[in-house]
């Protein structure tokens, strides 16, 4: 489970940060004051336009990135006082993660596995099931430096599935794949979900977000505009779809804080 209590990122602003964004405040809510809860069993889609706070909010629930004010708990450990356990507990897959060009797949995914105290034997069936679903034995012994992006990609994921977390976090899990690679993503983050995972993830992609979430929450500007059930998104929508649903509720934002 993941639990977000009064959640705030603030960050500082240098001179030419704020005659970019032209704001005389020395700093900037990224996140201000939000609280969500992700539960075991279910998928959690985070939504919102670019810069609205989704990444900044992912990071801060790796631990990657500390919150101003507010706490989050994951699988009941406080981020801030467990990070290390917390660490151990989640999977967190982002499109700005590098991987070592050098390595080949099996060499890279071994590592990650060794380095969350993995035995052999287990280390050596998940890689085996990871590769099978992800289709990477084809390419498990070439460097990862001569891969495509999708091939990258399916690395990525194993490497972040590799020591069977409790809690997973996607960010744009799919952005920029082709269908096929994509469609191996999603089977692998329902697989999660029937494995009783706590999964939450963002994206662009509404087809996506309809396939996939039982509960989902929209951010713009930092502040929460909707949280609840897939269910009841649907059944208080104004509009025939999701994406004009979600500019909708954007817009509606943007026109009462002018």
């Amino acid at each position: 489970m993941i639990e977000i209590n009064e959640l705030t990122k603030e960050f500082r602003l240098n001179r030419q940060q704020r005659k970019k964004i032209v704001s005389v405040a020395p700093s900037i809510k990224a996140v201000n004051n939000i609280s969500l809860t992700c539960r075991p069993g279910r998928i959690f889609s985070l939504l919102g336009p670019n810069g609205a706070g989704k990444t900044t909010t992912l990071r801060m629930i790796a631990t990657l990135l500390k919150p101003s004010s507010g706490s989050i708990r994951v699988a009941g450990l406080d981020t801030q006082k467990d990070g290390k356990k917390v660490r151990g507990s989640i999977g967190f897959l982002t499109g700005t993660t590098g991987l070592y060009d050098r390595l080949n797949p099996d060499e890279l995914v071994t590592y990650f596995g060794r380095l969350n105290g993995m035995d052999s034997a287990t280390l050596e069936r998940r890689k085996r099931d990871l590769f099978h679903t992800l289709e990477i034995f084809s390419f498990s012994g070439k460097r990862i430096g001569e891969l495509s992006s999708g091939m990258k990609q399916k690395v990525s994921i194993a490497r972040t599935m590799i020591h069977d977390p409790e809690v997973v976090v996607f960010d744009e899990p799919t952005a920029g794949l082709d269908v096929i690679t994509a469609e191996h993503i999603i089977d692998l983050i329902r697989r999660c979900k029937d494995d009783g995972k706590t999964v939450i993830f963002s994206s662009h992609i509404m087809s996506e977000v309809d396939l996939l979430c039982d509960d989902l929450a929209i951010i713009h500007e930092g502040k929460i505009l909707f949280d609840g059930t897939m269910d009841h998104f649907r059944s208080q929508m104004v509009n025939g779809s999701l994406t004009q649903e979600f500019i909708r509720i954007v817009n509606n934002a943007k026109t009462q804080a002018q």
